[in-house]
Parts: structure tokens; C-alpha cells; sequence
């Protein structure tokens, strides 16, 4: 039986958690209080700046939310990074995230942030894949082709891409060192247009590049697609096989792109923000956006983004170090 004491006690105690749960619930419903800030370390225009003001305008119409999305683009986006890592831990400026973030450890190992530890996850927004192009005029009409081509003449052909440190340019080292194969990386930094046309006047042998600005091209004949970089075929593209068809399952790579916010912010913000993403990126409108776009549509808890921002992270990071790559 409880004494006069334990029973104040443990009726005290009670009383304490009960208010710590009213005062998390409080803080939970309260935020956001004001305008939120979505940084993009990439460039306007591109994918993820595109996504990332998909999922903006769908919290500010269907949530109330004043969200605002900021290009910060510089530095093979250490800019933007840097630029969050010094806003406070309050879950009001959050961070794009995609493959070349995940790269950055390996690319730049001297920053003043780690991208592990002073950074958590929020939530997946979306993921997609890369297809591999080339010039038709290259007499190739398959992955082992292109690879014993390259073969043929080693270092003669060159492959191109959006910028150092892009999707592109960390496919292409994958490539070359899972096949064995040779050949020079062309970067064009903030022109993926001219990018394009130089691959379809021959200017460069092939590339690995997102889908929605060279479907048409494949489908008219001006680019040939040899593979789609995944596991899974695509429906507007039923007659290329992917990479695991193809034959070279270590080449396959999940284009993604996610969200996260400094370490230190409070649980029931990052609970908030994943609660009301997730919520509107099951909207019939952002999931259209999306299928425009090729992507498919992500979601999930903090903690399953966060196993494939870390997985990614020690993939792209041993890239970059056994291709011998690295940004001063």
C-alpha cells in the first residue's frame, strides 16, 4: 500500500509528464509560427529546384504555410550548405538534399560542417533515374557495346555532364570504374542545354542524364537510349532495358531527393514538417507534378530517408575516392 508521501509523489510525477506532453503537443501544434525557407545548394530550373517548389506551393496552399524556396547554388553546393549550418536549429530553414550532397564528404573532406552528423533527415520527396544516351551516329546499341567500344580506343571518347560533382559526372566515374573502361568527363557547370545539343551533334560520345529533357529526343531518333539506370523499366520508354537487364547490377542508381534540417532541432518540428510533407505529397495534384516530371513520388519517416541518405553517403563517398576525384 502507498503512503501518504509516495502516493503525492507518484501523483506528482504523473502531473510532470502529463504537463511535458501538453507543453511537446503545444509546441507541435504551434509550429510553424512563421515563413519557412527551403535551400537548394543547386541552380533555379534544375530538378530539385523544380521539386522543391512543387512541395513549397503545396504547403502553402493546402497547409496555410508561408514557404519560400531559395536557390543558393556555388561551391559544387557547399554554398547552400554552409549557408543552413549557420541558421539556427529551429526546423524553419531546411536543405535540399540529392545524390551530390551525399557525395560531398568524399568530394570535399575539409568543410567546416559534416554532412552526417550536423545535418538529420525530414523526409524522401522523390526519386527517379538517370538514362544512359549516345550520339546515334556511335555504332553501339547496348551497354556491353558502348563498353567494348570504349575499350577499342581507351581515353579517345569522352562523356559530359552538368558539372563536376553532378549526378552525371559521379555516374559516369561509377562507369567507368565498374566496366573498367576509359574515357574524359566534359563538365558544362550551369549549361546542361548545350550539354544536350553537343551530344546530339556528336560533339561527345554519351551521357548519363534525367529523363524529361531528352525523352523527345530519344523517341525522334536523336539520342539512343541503351539503358535506364535502375531496376525498373519505364513506361514511356518500354523498349530500353535497365542496367540490371543489361547486365551490370552495380551500376544501378536511384535518383533521389529529400530533405533535412540542422542537428539539434526539435523532435516535434521535424515531426511537424514530416507529418505535412508526407501529407501533401499524397495530394492527386503533387503526385500529377511529379509524373510529369518522371519522378515517383517519396514520403516515409525521417528514419527510412535517413538509411538511404547514409547508404548513399558511404556509396558515392567510395567513388569518389577509388576514382581518385576531389573538389579543393
Amino acid at each position: 500500500m502507498l503512503t501518504k508521501r509516495a502516493f503525492l509523489s507518484t501523483v506528482a510525477m504523473a502531473g510532470a509528464a502529463t504537463g511535458l506532453g501538453f507543453v511537446r503537443a503545444a509546441k507541435a501544434h504551434s509550429f510553424p509560427s512563421k515563413l519557412i525557407s527551403i535551400v537548394l545548394p543547386t541552380g533555379g530550373s534544375t530538378p530539385p529546384d523544380i521539386l522543391a517548389r512543387i512541395v513549397a506551393n503545396a504547403l502553402s496552399n493546402d497547409e496555410g504555410w508561408k514557404v519560400i524556396v531559395e536557390d543558393k547554388p556555388g561551391g559544387a553546393e557547399s554554398i547552400g550548405v554552409a549557408d543552413v549550418f549557420k541558421q539556427p536549429a529551429d526546423g524553419y530553414t531546411l536543405l535540399t538534399a540529392a545524390t551530390p550532397l551525399a557525395a560531398m564528404p568524399g568530394l570535399m573532406p575539409h568543410t567546416a560542417f559534416n554532412i552526417e552528423k550536423d545535418f538529420v533527415p525530414v523526409i524522401l520527396v522523390g526519386t527517379g533515374y538517370n538514362v544512359l544516351v549516345v550520339n546515334p551516329k556511335v555504332p553501339v546499341h547496348s551497354v556491353s557495346d558502348l563498353v567494348a567500344y570504349l575499350k577499342k580506343d581507351p581515353g579517345k571518347h569522352t562523356f559530359s555532364s552538368g558539372g563536376f560533382g553532378t549526378p552525371a559526372h559521379l555516374l559516369g566515374e561509377l562507369f567507368l570504374l565498374e566496366t573498367g573502361t576509359k574515357a574524359t568527363h566534359v563538365p558544362y557547370p550551369g549549361a546542361m542545354p548545350q550539354a544536350i545539343a553537343d551530344l546530339v551533334s556528336g560533339v561527345n560520345t554519351y551521357q548519363f542524364i534525367t529523363l524529361l529533357p531528352v525523352v523527345q529526343l530519344i523517341k525522334t531518333g536523336k539520342l539512343r537510349a541503351l539503358a535506364v539506370m535502375g531496376d525498373k523499366p519505364l513506361s514511356v520508354l518500354p523498349d530500353v532495358p535497365t542496367i540490371v537487364e543489361a547486365g551490370y547490377p552495380k551500376l544501378e542508381a536511384e535518383d533521389w531527393q529529400g530533405m533535412l534540417v540542422r542537428s539539434g532541432t526539435p523532435p516535434e518540428a521535424i515531426a511537424r514538417l514530416n507529418e505535412a510533407i508526407n501529407k501533401v505529397l499524397k495530394s492527386e495534384k503533387v503526385r500529377e507534378s511529379f509524373a510529369k516530371l518522371g519522378v515517383n513520388v517519396g514520403g516515409g519517416t525521417p528514419q527510412q530517408f535517413g538509411a538511404l541518405f547514409h547508404a548513399e553517403v558511404a556509396r558515392w563517398t567510395r567513388v569518389t575516392k577509388d576514382a581518385h576525384i576531389k573538389i579543393d
